[in-house]
């Protein structure tokens, strides 16, 4: 039985590793508007965005779900 910071810690590890993704689509964002890559009028800027937000988000929730699976097994 693992005690109650264990557990917190843990459950704050899972959580930070399961950000990850949607955390690294906003950074690709954010280097794609420094290095002046991603301007006004790139071609097809909202489904790029939309794309690389929904990937991120997906795969948050995907690693999320198998974290929720594991625990209930």
């Amino acid at each position: 039985m693992q005690s109650a910071l264990g557990q917190g810690l843990v459950k704050g590890f899972k959580l930070l590793i399961a950000l990850t993704p949607w955390v690294l689509a906003c950074y690709a964002f954010y280097l794609l508007q420094t290095s002046g890559t991603w301007a006004a009028d790139t071609p097809h800027r909202g489904k790029m965005s939309v794309t690389l937000l929904g990937a991120g988000m997906m795969l948050s929730f995907l690693i999320q779900s198998g974290f929720i699976g594991n625990k209930r097994k």
